[in-house]
């Protein structure tokens, strides 16, 4: 937690552990400055995720829960907004737009109408009658403009069959529908814009998570299954199946973080330090203190080409906002060229105890070319990938990068050390390489 006064500089920060959920009062903290202390009210919540019930009775609330596979970490927030103190949304449920608008019934309640990524909401409190509407995106049929008596631009919302129970009861229509019809914006037609917008959002990140969900299922299965020496495909076999191969990673996420010259060729960068008879990874884990390692075969995977394995372990974690350590799960790929001297080593990081840890992965990308007798031009790219939006989207992705610029650092460091004390014992080559594919690697 940082403090600072408006317009000035940093006073100074606080780490608060947060072990259980619940409620605390008002404690106040010690900062890491002489500046003084800070008065903290902190109120921690672990989000649901299976639960198709809705919130506070209005059906379908919670119906973007449900395409979350495992449950979520718990995430602290000090300042709840609109949608939480008012309708009792999920914490990380921000308002993208608000209208000042009224609700048609016997006459026109005058309230305010609030959008999310997931929701239509409106409250009004006329003559101190309440009035909530919560309406997902999920059950919209169509948002279209209307008229309100005739003169009073309007805007009407139309709900699928079967959809209902949304707080205030909507109006019924001829067809058998049910309505919402919102009056008295300052720009109907620009509202109207951005509600189209925001519904056509919805729909369009469904999908793409629904996409996300396969190829990291795809992934997992691909990567888990253990392969005999038997299963492994030839190199022609590789080249019949390129053109089914998938993208292991991906390639719009990265940005470049290292480049520069390896003591040792693609070929042995593989033999020596991720083959599996190798032990660099069990003393790179060691030296990040990282804990409960255990690493899967290489393996031919039908979806990908080269080889694949999965690796997890208990990772420490640096962030304030983390907890001490977390657990991760590594999806491993790599590929060497029919020359063996181009090495691509992929790998995709879960992070599951994280706040919004089911929302990205991180990505990256070493490639190793060979450029010598006995070195290569080390090319290292990585990147935070993103299956869900979030409202910390930017700075989870510039944490990711500036973490793993660290891990890099060191691995580099327990890899030269490595390389140095088996190539002197004359090991460079006794553990099998990497079946090579027969088309050179772009």
């Amino acid at each position: 937690f940082l403090c600072r006064r408006a317009s000035c500089p940093v006073l100074g920060s606080v780490t608060v552990p947060v072990e259980c959920e619940g409620q605390s009062t008002a404690v106040w903290h010690k900062l890491d400055s002489p500046s003084g202390q800070v008065c903290l009210h902190i109120k921690t919540i672990k989000l649901p995720v299976n639960s198709s019930r809705g919130i506070n009775g209005f059906a379908g609330a919670n119906t973007r829960r449900r395409i979350i596979d495992k449950q979520g970490p718990t995430v602290v927030h000090q300042k709840p907004g609109p949608l939480q103190t008012i309708f009792s949304l999920l914490p990380d449920e921000v308002v993208e737009h608000s209208y000042s608008c009224a609700l048609e019934r016997s006459f026109l309640y005058h309230g305010r109408m609030y959008v999310s990524a997931w929701h239509i909401c409106f409250h009004s409190n006329v003559f101190s009658k309440q009035m909530k509407v919560v309406v997902p995106f999920g059950d919209i049929d169509e948002i279209r403009r209307s008229q309100h008596a005739f003169i009073n631009p309007a805007i009407t919302i139309i709900l699928r069959m079967g959809a209902g129970g949304h707080g205030v009861p909507p109006l019924g229509s001829p067809d058998g529908r049910v309505r919402y019809k919102f009056a008295s914006f300052w720009n109907r037609n620009h509202a109207l814009r951005a509600l189209q917008r925001a519904a056509n959002n919805y729909h369009a990140m469904l999908e793409a998570e629904k996409k996300e969900r396969a190829e990291s299922a795809l992934r997992a299965h691909s990567s888990s299954i253990r392969g005999s020496k038997g299963q492994a495909r030839a190199p022609e076999d590789n080249a019949s199946k390129t053109e089914k191969v998938q993208a292991f990673i991906k390639e719009e996420a990265l940005s470049g973080i290292h480049n520069d010259v390896f003591p040792c060729t693609a070929e042995q960068f593989f033999n020596l330090l991720l083959g599996d008879d190798s032990s660099f990874t069990n003393e790179y884990r060691s030296a990040r203190k990282d804990t409960n390692l255990n690493m899967g075969q290489w393996h031919a995977a039908d979806e990908y080409d080269g080889q694949v394995r999965e690796i997890t372990f208990r990772s420490i974690c640096n962030s304030p906002m983390c907890p001490p350590d977390t657990a991760m799960t590594e999806y491993q790929h790599s590929v060497l060229s029919s020359d063996k001297k181009k090495l691509v080593f992929e790998t995709v990081q879960q992070a599951h105890d994280v706040p919004f840890g089911s929302y990205f992965e991180v990505h990256c990308r070493w490639c190793a070319e060979t450029n010598g007798e006995n070195s290569s031009v080390l090319d290292i790219k990585v990147g935070a990938h993103f299956k869900k939006w979030c409202v910390m989207q930017s700075k989870i992705r510039a944490g990711a990068i500036n973490e793993y610029k660290k891990e890099v650092e060191l691995m580099l460091d327990v890899a030269r050390s490595y390389i140095k004390s088996h190539t002197a014992s004359g090991e460079t080559n006794n553990s099998p390489s990497l079946p090579s594919v027969s088309q050179e690697i772009s």
